[in-house]
C-alpha cells in the first residue's frame, strides 16, 4: 500500500491514533522522571495536552487538513500542561501553520510542516536544552525532510522518522549526562515517540491499543463538578452578564481593507461589553467567548472584521436556575468594580493555599506535581480575579512555561513572575506593593527569589545512583534548590542532615512546610533540633498539608 497525499480527515485520524497510543503508554512515560520522587508526570502533562488537541480535531474533523492543523494546534494550545506540554503544542503549532491554507499535502510538504513545527519550538523556549524533546523532534524532522527528498509515499517518510525518532531518543542520554547517569532516555523525547508511532500506526492501518473516547474524561468530570459547586455560591439575580456568547469571525480581506485586525484592539474594544473574555485568532480565524449583556452587539463588532460562523449563545440565568433552582444561599459574589491588582498562585496542599491567601493572594490554582494546571485553567483563574492587572506565581518550573502561553493569549495585562518553588511564590509576594506600578512590582518580586533558598524532602519510588549518592526505594531524600544533597532511612533524619546543609550564617529565617506524611513527633523534634543548632535563626511552622513532599523549607 502506498499513500502519496494526505487529507484532512486522515491527518484527524493519525491524530486520534497518535493521541490513544500516548494515553496507553502515559505511565511508563511518567516512569523515566530522572529525580526518583514520586511526582514524575511528563507522561501525564503531555497525554493531558495531545487528549484536548484530539478531542478539538474530533470536533472538527473535515477534508481540508489545514483547518484539522488548525483544531489540533488550538486544541492544544489550550489544554497544554507543563513545559513538555507546552512544547508539545509549539511543535504542532508550527506544524498546523506550515500546512493552514493546504486542502491535502504530499510527502513534502508534510516533512516541511515537521520542520516548521521543529523552528517554532526552539523559538518558544528561551534557553533550549538539548537530549530532550526538541532534540528528537529536530532529528526527526531533519529526517522527515530528507526521506520526502526521495519517496512520494507518506508511509515510508512516516517509517522513517519514526526510525529517526527513536534512533534520537536512545542518543539523548549521551547529550545529558544526568539521562546517562540514572540509565533513561528523556521522558518527553519518548512521549513523542509515541505520537509518532501512533501517526505511523494510522497510515498502515494497523492497531494499537486504545482508549475510549465517547466516556467522559477526568477533566470533564471535574469541570463539571467544579461548576455545579460555583453555581451554588450564588443567585441568579447576582449574575451581572446573563449571555454566555461564543462565536468565531472568518476574516474577510474585503473588510479588512477598510478596517484592519488587530487582536490586542479588538480583545480591549470586546471587554467593555462583559468579562470572562477569551481572544484566539490567526490568520484566517477570530474566535471569541464572552459573558455579556449585549450578545447582539458583540456579534455586530465581530461582523466588522468578517462573517460570523459557528455562534452560540447561553442564558446563564436559565441554566443557573435550572441546575441548582433558587434555594441556595449565595456565599459570595463578583465584584462590582474591578480591582487594581490580583495575585494568582498556583499550589498543592490545603494549607499552603491558605497560606497564601493570607499573605496576599485573591486566588490559588490547585496544582503543582503530578498536576500541573493547563493553560485554560490559568486563564480561567485571571478572569475570575477580576481585576486590571494579574500577577501569576507558578511555583513549580515544569508550570512556567504554561503561565507564559496563558499570558500571551490574555495580553499585557498579565505578568507572570517565574517562580520554580513554593517558598519563591511566597517571598515574591511578600514583596509585591500595591502602590507601585506593574512594572516595579515586577522587579521587586524577581528581586525577591535570589533572596529565598528551597529545601525539599520526599521518597524514593525506585533504586538509582544520581548526584554521588546510591539510593534505595523508599529512601527520604533531602533535595535543596533541585539538588539531592542528602538520604536517609528516616524522614525526620534527612530533614536534619539537608537543614544543615543549607543554613549557613547568613540565613536569618526558617519556614517549616510539613506535609501530609509527617508526624507531630516529627515536626516537634525537627524545631527541638533547629531551635539547638541554629540559635540565630527564626522558625515559623505551618500545616502545609502537601503531598508527596514530607516537609518543605524556605531559608532566608
Amino acid at each position: 500500500m502506498s499513500i502519496t497525499s494526505l487529507n484532512g480527515k486522515r491527518f484527524a485520524e493519525m491524530i486520534i491514533q497518535g493521541a490513544n497510543h500516548l494515553a496507553a503508554n502515559a505511565q511508563m512515560v511518567d516512569a523515566l522522571n530522572v529525580f526518583p520522587v514520586p511526582d514524575g508526570d511528563t507522561g501525564t502533562n503531555m497525554n493531558l495536552s495531545m487528549t484536548s488537541g484530539a478531542k478539538e480535531v474530533q470536533n472538527n474533523v473535515q477534508e481540508h487538513i489545514g483547518k484539522v492543523g488548525t483544531s489540533l494546534s488550538r486544541g492544544l494550545l489550550m489544554g497544554a500542561r507543563g513545559n513538555s506540554g507546552v512544547i508539545l503544542s509549539q511543535l504542532f503549532r508550527g506544524f498546523a501553520k506550515a500546512i493552514e491554507h493546504k486542502s491535502e499535502i504530499n510527502s513534502e510538504e508534510f516533512a516541511q510542516a515537521f520542520e516548521a513545527g521543529v523552528q517554532t519550538a526552539y523559538k518558544a523556549v528561551m534557553k533550549p536544552v538539548e537530549g530532550t524533546i526538541l532534540t528528537v523532534a529536530k532529528d526527526a524532522a531533519k529526517q522527515a525532510v530528507s526521506s520526502a527528498a526521495k519517496h512520494i509515499d507518506l508511509i515510508q517518510v512516516m517509517e522513517e522518522i519514526v526510525t529517526e525518532a527513536n534512533a534520537s531518543l536512545k542518543r539523548t542520554p549521551d547529550l545529558l549526562p544526568v539521562l546517562k547517569e540514572v540509565g533513561v532516555v528523556d521522558s518527553g523525547g519518548q512521549g513523542l515517540v509515541f505520537v509518532y508511532e501512533g501517526f505511523l500506526a494510522e497510515l498502515k492501518g494497523e492497531a494499537l491499543p486504545v482508549r475510549s473516547a465517547n466516556g467522559p474524561s477526568m477533566d470533564d468530570m471535574i469541570s463539571a463538578e467544579h461548576h455545579m459547586n460555583v453555581q451554588g455560591h450564588m443567585n441568579t439575580e447576582d449574575i451581572v452578564y446573563g449571555y454566555c456568547t461564543e462565536f468565531m469571525v472568518r476574516l474577510e480581506s474585503e473588510k479588512l481593507a477598510n478596517k484592519s485586525f488587530d487582536e490586542e484592539k479588538f480583545r480591549n474594544d470586546l471587554s467593555e461589553y462583559g468579562d470572562s473574555l477569551l481572544v484566539i485568532s490567526d490568520d484566517e480565524v477570530v474566535k471569541v467567548h464572552i459573558h455579556s449583556e449585549q450578545p447582539g452587539t458583540c456579534l455586530n463588532y465581530g461582523q466588522q472584521y468578517g462573517s460570523l460562523i459557528k455562534m452560540k449563545i447561553d442564558n446563564m440565568r436559565e441554566q443557573h436556575t435550572a441546575i441548582v433552582g433558587e434555594t441556595n444561599t449565595p456565599l459570595q459574589t463578583k465584584p462590582s468594580t474591578k480591582e487594581k491588582y490580583a495575585v494568582v498562585s498556583v499550589a498543592m496542599g490545603a494549607g499552603i493555599s491558605e497560606l497564601f491567601k493570607s499573605i496576599g493572594a485573591k486566588s490559588v490554582i490547585e496544582g503543582g506535581q503530578t498536576m500541573n494546571p493547563s493553560t485554560e485553567d490559568i486563564v480561567k483563574a485571571v478572569e475570575e480575579a477580576y481585576a486590571d492587572h494579574v500577577i501569576i506565581l507558578p511555583n513549580n518550573k515544569n508550570i512556567i512555561m504554561a503561565a507564559n502561553q496563558a499570558a500571551d493569549v490574555l495580553g499585557d495585562h498579565v505578568t507572570v513572575i517565574p517562580t520554580k518553588t513554593v517558598p519563591q511564590g511566597m517571598a515574591a509576594l511578600l514583596a509585591f506593593n500595591p502602590s507601585l506600578d506593574a512594572e516595579e512590582n515586577k522587579k521587586a518580586m524577581n528581586e525577591a527569589l535570589s533572596h529565598v533558598k528551597t529545601g525539599q524532602i520526599t521518597y524514593a519510588v525506585r533504586d538509582t545512583n544520581i548526584d554521588g549518592l546510591v539510593i534505595e526505594t523508599g529512601d527520604f531524600m533531602g533535595i535543596a534548590e533541585g539538588t539531592i544533597k542528602v538520604k536517609d532511612k528516616d524522614m525526620t533524619q534527612a530533614a536534619k542532615d539537608l537543614l544543615s546543609d543549607m543554613i549557613d550564617e547568613d540565613s536569618e529565617i526558617l519556614t517549616i512546610l510539613y506535609g501530609e506524611d509527617a508526624t507531630a513527633e516529627g515536626v516537634e523534634s525537627l524545631v527541638a533540633f533547629c531551635n539547638e543548632n541554629f540559635e540565630d535563626v527564626e522558625v515559623e511552622v505551618h500545616n502545609g498539608k502537601q503531598p508527596l513532599y514530607s516537609f518543605i523549607f524556605s531559608i532566608e
